[in-house]
């Protein structure tokens, strides 16, 4: 089995070969450039979904909203949300549990949650957009911490609901994608929700009730959906099929005019885009200064593009490292000054490219070279379990684990420390107890939470799970 000292050989390897432009990964090959490792892994996830689904862990009756007291804290490593129930007393670690609400209750018939993001009115009231196979929900949490249903859209297509619903935020705006067939990108104005009455949700209407709507897609589909607000864009990423001109790369949407959303053109040159974060270059290397940039997680590669051109693809570097299964997903550790990133591998722990250890690593990256980017460490989790989406917000990473639930590691030291040694984990909530009597504290299965919003003011954050529903919880003060 490899240790930890494997990955510090490994780290420096890297270090010592990472100063080229281009560091082809050799595991990368025509299973990823065909799509064949993407569709595996989404194939297994379908099968053990169907599975579990036949089993009625999906059944969204059977799941009962929170209906007591906030907070829940978090006491000698439990949240006892349910006095006496095993499966609703969470494991926790300076995060305490506020409430709680089905995908029932959320207004889904099938449940199966994954994506979520957040709005904050100019009133301060703080709103959450909840993806569901279905649809999306849409939410208030109050100052209390409580979880207010105020309505759903439905998903744009009426072919088969799919489960990958990505959402992200745009001004006062949410920005959905999906992979169901012929659906397309929906605009829809959060602002719509502060008159709601929550004893009366809105079922909005896409035919009338959307703001704005675009389907330059192929077939429809898209995998992820990403967010410059500063330049007025999103992206579409993993659109399909492969073979399209833009070969599921960096398709681009100008959300200038939100009611017109047209694409000024598509970064087709490093072929499928999983996930990216795209954002003005502030950072140390001055050639990029003021450059539109976007951080590409490829499935086998880091890759930078300068974007500044929509029509042309520009790849700054295309950077593989050892043991990659599938880059999924990451983000710059400070926006402003763009130094570092964090990058999770989806996959790694999956097909043991980890040695078979099985809990999620988050890996370090040094970007102060845009061209030469380098792999300098690592932190790897106490708990068995699969790495999915993380944000960083002032210097922590906040992840979600899938079986793991929601983890928090402080990163602050990664400036001074950039191997990882001096990162630890500053809490966390495990919204997944049917694995914690697992050996080795979890499981190696797609279940539990798929996303987390972590950015509003008041502290609070939304975890949507695939089965339950959607969680509000609040790092201890």
């Amino acid at each position: 089995m490899k240790s930890q000292a494997f990955l510090v050989t490994v780290v420096a390897a890297w270090q010592s070969t990472a100063m080229a432009k281009e560091i082809p990964n050799p595991a990368r090959s025509e299973r990823y450039d065909s799509g064949e490792v993407h569709e595996g892994i989404m194939a297994l996830k379908h099968a053990q979904w169907a599975a579990r689904e036949q089993m009625g862990i999906f059944e969204v009756t059977q799941y009962k909203s929170y209906a007591g007291e906030a907070p829940v804290p978090c006491v000698d490593g439990f949240a006892e949300v349910v006095p006496g129930d095993k499966n609703n007393t969470f494991a926790c670690s300076n995060v305490d549990f506020y409430d709680f609400k089905s995908h029932a209750d959320l207004g889904s018939a099938r449940g199966q949650g994954s994506s979520s993001w957040g709005w904050t009115s100019p009133e301060g009231r703080e709103y959450v957009a909840v993806a569901q196979a279905d649809g999306a929900a849409f939410a208030e949490i109050t100052k209390a911490g409580k979880l207010v249903y105020l309505g759903r859209l439905p998903q744009y297509t009426t072919a088969q609901p799919s489960l990958w619903r990505e959402l992200r935020g745009y001004k006062n705006y949410i920005v959905i994608g999906s992979e169901a067939v012929d659906h397309g990108v929906q605009i829809f104005d959060m602002s719509k929700l502060v008159d709601v009455d929550p004893a009366s949700p809105v079922t909005f209407a896409n035919e009338k009730d959307l703001t704005g709507y675009w389907n330059g897609l192929p077939i429809g589909r898209t995998h992820n959906i990403v967010i410059n607000e500063e330049k007025e864009y999103a992206v579409a990423v993993g659109a399909q099929p492969r073979t399209s001109a833009c070969a599921s790369g960096l398709t681009f949407i100008d959300l200038s005019d939100p009611t017109n959303p047209i694409s000024p053109g598509c970064a087709a040159g490093d072929g499928y885009v999983h996930d990216a974060q795209c954002i003005v270059y502030r950072g140390p290397d001055e050639k990029y200064n003021g450059k539109d940039i976007c951080y590409g997680y490829n499935e086998d590669t880091l890759t930078i593009y300068d974007v500044t051109d929509k029509n042309t693809t520009n790849i700054i570097s295309r950077t593989g490292y050892e043991g990659s299964a599938f880059t999924h997903q990451g983000w710059v550790l400070d926006k402003e000054w763009q130094e570092y990133l964090v990058l999770d591998d989806e996959y790694d722990e999956y097909d043991k490219t980890d040695g078979g250890i099985g809990k999620p690593i988050t890996y370090f990256w040094d970007i102060k070279s845009l061209e030469a980017p380098k792999l300098t460490g690592f932190y790897r989790h106490s708990r068995k379990g699969i790495d999915h989406n993380q944000f960083v917000v002032d210097g922590f990473a906040y992840q979600s684990n899938y079986g793991q639930g929601l983890s928090i590691l402080d990163l602050t030291s990664i400036p001074t420390d950039p191997t990882g040694g001096s990162v630890t984990e500053a809490g966390f909530f495990d919204i997944y107890p049917e694995d914690d009597e697992a050996e080795g504290g979890g499981q190696i299965e797609f279940v539990g939470s798929w996303s987390h919003y972590p950015f509003f003011k008041s502290g609070y954050i939304l975890i949507n799970t695939m089965e339950r529903g959607a969680f509000v919880v609040k790092r201890t003060t």
